[in-house]
Formats: C-alpha cells, structure tokens, sequence
C-alpha cells in the first residue's frame, strides 16, 4: 500500500500546485471590499467565457480532485 500512498500524496501535490496557478491566474471580480457593488451582478448572474471561464470551470475541477484525493488518502492512511 505504500506505493499507492505515495502516488496518490505524488498527485495530490501537483493538483495543489495546479490549483494554486489556476487561482493565481484568475482576474478581480469585483472592483473592491463591498459585497454590493455594480460588479457584482455581472460576476454572479451571466455565463463567464473565453479565459475567465475556462480558469473558472477548472478551478472547481480541480477543487473537487483535490478535495477526492485528500478524503481517499485520509481513509488509506487510518487503515494502518
């Protein structure tokens, strides 16, 4: 099971890093600190697209990988 371990704590990094770059290279949604600002109906009601999208759709992707990895090797690593 150690190799298991291993490449799942492996994939666990890289999708972090991947997350943390994703994150990064995502623009400002709102203009500042208020919760109820002009900006804010265009960031919550429409559709985002072309890269704000993409960055956008790939972030919960790999929120969701993230979040998998972290319960499986959290089950792997009580089993001992």
């Amino acid at each position: 099971m150690t190799i298991v371990n291993n490449v799942l704590m492996g994939a666990e990094v890289i999708v972090s890093i991947l997350l943390i770059v994703v994150v990064v290279l995502q623009s400002s949604k709102s203009s500042g600190m208020g919760a109820v600002s002009g900006a804010a109906d265009s960031s919550f009601g429409g559709k985002e697209r072309g890269l704000d999208g993409l960055l956008s759709r790939l972030t919960v992707i790999l929120g969701v990988i993230f979040a998998v990895l972290s319960l499986v090797l959290g089950a792997l690593m009580h089993q001992y």
